[in-house]
């Protein structure tokens, strides 16, 4: 009942503002804007009330999912599980993440079915995987985090050089739409869990950045697309 009236209270304080400012401009803007606001405003609270369904199974299921999966793979001695696992998982959630399939949506929509919906999806799923296992590597190896991510924007950098323009701001707002509600928390989690076992649980310097690793990834995966495509 303390999550349910917590989420509530986190979700009200975010929504709120926006509604009444855009009720407000509604009122400036407009001269009867009375079909308008009702429209807003079930909208509104549709979005209100999705929110805080989903930020109480977050809190619920997959956070304590995610760290419970992250603490199990690697007690289990395979370093091709935990591997494969944390590959497949990157891909899994990143596909079910709704920002990727609203920007891959959009850029299909552009470019009049010029780059497929479905083949950005799995590029962007595959970088993203791809990241993660290097994360977690990078903490079973005890690599420092600067060395990697210093690695992964030169590369970016590099390859920016070769990419079509028009597949440039692609390929940096495909980082970007990783970072949605679904992916972060489940990311978070699975890399707290996994250093929990692999690196003890003082060790806060390898319990985070998975999610940075997870965001290089799609901007070169779609970089590379653009290679390809160009």
């Amino acid at each position: 009942m303390d999550d349910v009236k917590d989420v509530a209270r986190e979700v009200l304080s975010s929504t709120l503002p926006v509604i009444v400012m855009v009720v407000v401009l509604l009122l400036i803007l407009f001269e009867n804007p009375g079909q308008i606001i009702i429209q807003f405003i079930i909208g509104a609270a549709m979005v209100t009330l999705g929110l805080g369904l989903f930020l109480i199974g977050v809190k619920i299921g997959l956070l304590p999912m995610g760290e419970a999966i992250g603490s199990e793979l690697p007690q289990r001695g395979s370093l091709i599980l935990l591997f494969f696992s944390t590959l497949f998982i990157g891909i899994a959630v990143t596909v079910a993440e709704p920002d990727v399939r609203v920007l891959t949506h959009q850029i299909e929509y552009v470019s009049g079915g010029g780059i497929p919906k479905s083949l950005l999806i799995s590029f962007v799923a595959v970088g993203v995987g791809l990241f993660m296992t290097i994360g977690a590597a990078r903490v079973l190896l005890n690599i420092p985090m600067k060395y990697i991510l210093t690695a992964g924007y030169l590369m970016v950098f590099i390859l920016a050089a070769f990419v079509p323009s028009h597949f440039l701001p692609i390929s940096f707002d495909s980082g970007g739409v990783t970072t949605g509600p679904l992916t972060v928390p489940f990311i978070i989690a699975l890399g707290v869990g996994l250093t929990s076992v692999l690196a003890g649980k003082s060790s806060m310097s390898d319990s985070f950045g998975f999610v940075a690793l997870g965001s290089i990834g799609p901007v070169l995966a779609v970089m590379l697309l653009g290679v390809i495509y160009g």
